[in-house]
């Protein structure tokens, strides 16, 4: 059974884009409904594959964006500048196109919303897509694990999932999200734009000694640099799983 499981996660399978979503002006939210979608766990990733009229094919690698659900799934995609695919999921892809998907993948940066053990989020830039996954499939558990997101943007026009996030981190929803803004900050802001650094985390994050399962997901650069912060303030590196990402995929 477990390798029927596994063969089937590895086989590609086609999707069908049935909503489309604009987050930003540069990113916006796939719904891809895919038949025996068995659904996957809030951290995994999906291969998708393009091919061209000519059989030109591209792979890339997508995080989940949306709760676990059978059938469907969202990925949101930012756009790289200068890239081949992203520009197309952005900009070109409409309601009834066809990709392929493989997956769900990964296994190691996910998290089980039965947890209630204190959850810290920590994402830069397009990394907010798994963390996102997180935090609405905490939502639809119940809310047990209290939970902290500091989400890392240039500036407050990039924040994707905006309105959501304000509304999931309602009063007494166990759910806290502060913005460190890298480029340019809102009118009144109480902090200069900059980059997370220590006293930003011992300000937003939850302390070492509440021992919170940490996840941190974003550009080679801030994962490093944010996990040695972590580190540093004495959390367990066991207990802080990191994801990175950048240029990726295959072309043939």
């Amino acid at each position: 059974m477990a390798g029927t499981a596994l063969r089937r996660r590895l086989t590609w399978r086609p999707a069908q884009l049935s909503a489309v979503r604009q987050e930003t002006p540069t990113a916006r939210t796939l719904t891809l409904r895919v038949d025996g979608w068995a659904g996957h766990v809030p951290g995994q990733h999906v291969d998708v594959r393009l091919t061209a009229a000519d059989g030109y094919t591209a792979v890339r690698s997508y995080s989940i964006s949306s709760a676990p659900a059978e059938g469907e799934l969202e990925i949101t995609v930012d756009e790289v500048r200068g890239g081949e695919v992203s520009p197309y999921l952005v900009r070109e892809i409409a309601a009834g196109d066809l990709v392929e998907v493989r997956g769900p993948l990964g296994g190691w940066f996910v998290w089980q919303p039965q947890s209630t053990r204190p959850l810290q989020l920590v994402a830069g830039g397009s990394g907010i897509a798994p963390l996102m996954s997180m935090a609405r499939a905490r939502a639809a558990a119940g809310g047990g694990a209290p939970t902290r997101l500091l989400y890392s943007v240039r500036r407050p026009d990039a924040v994707v999932f905006a309105a959501e996030l304000a509304g999931l981190a309602a009063p007494g929803s166990g759910l806290e999200v502060s913005y460190a803004y890298t480029r340019a900050v809102p009118e009144g802001w109480p902090r200069p734009a900059g980059r997370v650094d220590a006293a930003l985390l011992a300000e937003a994050t939850w302390p070492a000694e509440r021992a919170p399962d940490c996840f941190v997901c974003g550009p080679t650069g801030f994962v490093e640099a944010t996990a040695d912060l972590l580190v540093a303030a004495g959390h367990s590196a066991s207990a802080i799983r990191t994801e990175r990402f950048g240029p990726t995929g295959s072309t043939s």
